[in-house]
């Protein structure tokens, strides 16, 4: 299986526990293959760089830097060829559906209520929470 977690996700997993982070765990576990993006992982660094996370940051010896490395050692980043323009409210998260896409994921991972989530899907790839994608890894193929 082939996830695209988006940002919002990716930031909780890194700061916090919970479900996001189990993600990262299992992706780091091998449990699926973590696919993103140039612009994603770019988009991850400047929202880490923001003064509410630095502290905490900080105090792990982390930099938003250490932390996008990694995830391009962990990912598959792939380079779309184009990107759609289907969300109207915010123009950043049609990066992460042509990430999706670009790299044939089979689900793309968001907290976006507002935006992402709603869509249900896109391109027959499948738009869920952190939950969901918890819970398609514990189930039997």
């Amino acid at each position: 299986m082939r996830f695209v977690i988006d940002t919002n996700l990716l930031v909780s997993g890194v700061i916090s526990s919970g479900l996001p982070r189990q993600l990262l765990d299992a992706a780091r576990a091998g449990e699926f293959e973590l696919c993103t993006s140039n612009v994603l992982l770019a988009e991850l660094e400047r929202v880490l760089c923001r003064a509410k996370f630095t502290a905490r940051l900080t105090q792990a010896g982390l930099t938003p830097q250490d932390i996008v490395d990694d995830l391009r050692r962990l990912a598959v980043v792939v380079v779309p060829t184009s990107v759609p323009r289907v969300v109207p409210t915010d123009p950043d998260d049609d990066h992460v559906l042509a990430a999706a896409l670009a790299g044939s994921a089979d689900l793309i991972a968001s907290g976006d209520r507002r935006d992402l989530l709603p869509l249900g899907s896109y391109e027959g790839i499948a738009i869920v929470t952190a939950r969901e994608a918890v819970e398609r890894l514990t189930q039997p193929l």
